[in-house]
């Protein structure tokens, strides 16, 4: 019975390390030279910005959702018009899920360390690919 108090209670601060990390990543938004900020839109068209990692293969623009909080994802793939802020400069991309061979590949090349998926508890990772729209 000891043995399953002492489990339960590193379970209860694993998962308060988990909220607490997700939390200050999410308040903080930190940015730098690999990160974007992504614009998804709901039906409104009311806009949320959400500070993304960059992630390039083969000239190609994707971004991750690397932790639990994901509406930004899911308004992305119900909206697919996008707007990235990239070096300053804001412009209309289609965000595209990717699966498959290309996920695969993309995924391995930007592998997530070890210690950050412990801190995030192991979401499942999820990506778009960030295809440039033509200016209308």
């Amino acid at each position: 019975m000891r043995v399953v108090k002492i489990l339960a209670i590193l379970l209860v601060v694993y998962v308060g390390i988990v909220v607490a990390f997700e939390s200050l990543i999410g308040t903080m938004q930190p940015t730098n030279d690999g990160t974007i900020v992504i614009t998804t839109f709901e039906p409104d068209g009311k806009s949320h910005d959400r500070v993304v990692a960059k992630l390039e293969s083969d000239g190609k623009l994707y971004v991750a959702v690397n932790h639990w909080p994901r509406a930004w994802y899911r308004r992305a793939v119900a909206n697919p018009d996008v707007q990235v802020t990239l070096a300053g400069e804001k412009k209309d991309y289609r965000a595209v899920q990717v699966e498959g061979d290309e996920y695969g590949k993309v995924n391995q090349q930007h592998a997530l360390p070890f210690v950050f998926r412990v801190l995030t508890g192991f979401p499942q990772r999820l990506l778009l690919r960030l295809d440039p729209r033509a200016a209308s």
